[in-house]
């Protein structure tokens, strides 16, 4: 059973250095982990230890992707110049290790032109299988009509968009996630519950502006078991009279929508997300290096898991198979 990872980080030493520029005191929680902690190196290398850190997890292919805050908090001109340059990167790794790695191409969203431009680039030329993008742009939604060039263009691809979560906008975060002293604060504010809260909720947005009306081919994949959104949705339905959108909000996460546990090894969580969008639209990801599998822990959660045979390979590989099986290159 071949077994995928779609939510696998890296960094370059020039995005570190353009993030250093931008802010010195590497301000943003996430930010200051991947540029100075024990994880740094893990992020950076693409070669021998990624690979062995996947053998040890069980992964047989990982889907890199450049680790948030990505180019999305970088001054225009910046983000564009580095975009080329880090899918190169990552396309030069695929070539080393092509049985090995498959890559997510990173985009300079706040130049949405210029992103949907790349990302054609990035799929055409270099053999990218879609983009991680992250849940805001320099203090703008992804759901904003300036972005929708960039769904645009993964949809003409049929490429996967990956949304990731990203700090809340600084309102939010002083008003809701402050009080507790840090690390405690920094914690509520992302991976505790802070940003996958409003990954969720740039979804929602998304769904009720009319992306996927506008953009009905287009596929998004939603980690750490959809972001919190996908357990409201008989909630959610309320607003559904009050849209005018073509189909019920809970109808576009079954036909849309993808989603991976994203490090959150949970049965419970699983089982939940079947009942919910069904087989079809799970897949996995492990978010290496923050979240470390060992001892073969990502396949035995697969293998462990409380459904029958062809239900797990379809988690394991046979749903990314088929999504990346379409794209136009």
């Amino acid at each position: 059973m071949r077994l995928y990872g779609l939510e696998e980080h890296f960094v370059t030493a020039d995005v570190i250095e353009a993030w250093k520029r931008h802010d010195p005191r590497l301000a943003e929680p996430m930010m200051k982990w991947a540029v100075a902690s024990d994880i740094t190196p893990a992020l950076l290398d693409l070669d021998s230890e990624r690979i062995a850190a996947m053998d040890d997890a069980g992964i047989d292919v990982s889907v890199l992707s450049l680790t948030t805050p990505g180019l999305q908090n970088l001054d225009t001109a910046e983000a564009v110049a580095l975009q080329a340059p880090t899918n190169d990167a990552i396309a030069a790794a695929v070539r080393r290790h092509p049985g090995r790695f498959q890559g997510f191409a990173a985009l300079a969203t706040s130049a949405p032109s210029a992103a949907a431009a790349e990302l054609r680039r990035a799929v055409t030329e270099l053999g990218l299988n879609g983009t991680l993008v992250n849940a805001n742009s320099d203090g703008r939604s992804l759901d904003a009509p300036e972005f929708w060039d960039i769904y645009e263009a993964a949809e003409d691809l049929r490429v996967p968009v990956y949304l990731h979560p990203s700090v809340p906008f600084p309102a939010v975060t002083k008003a809701y996630y402050r009080g507790f002293g840090a690390p405690v604060d920094d914690m509520l504010a992302t991976g505790a519950f802070g940003w996958h809260y409003d990954a969720g909720l740039t979804v929602l947005r998304m769904i009720i502006a009319g992306v996927f009306d506008r953009f009905p081919g287009l596929q998004l994949v939603l980690g750490h078991w959809g972001e919190v959104v996908l357990f409201y949705l008989d909630r959610i339905a309320a607003m559904d009279k009050l849209t005018e959108l073509r189909r019920p909000i809970a109808e576009y996460f079954r036909s849309n929508i993808y989603i991976t546990p994203g490090g959150i090894s949970s049965h419970k969580y699983l089982r939940w997300s079947l009942e919910t969008v069904g087989i079809e639209r799970i897949m996995y990801a492990s978010d290496y290096p923050f979240n470390r599998e060992r001892a073969g822990s990502a396949r035995h959660f697969l293998e462990t898991a409380p459904i029958v045979e062809a239900a797990r390979e379809r988690i394991a590989f046979r749903n990314w198979e088929g999504l990346i099986a379409g794209i136009r290159r």
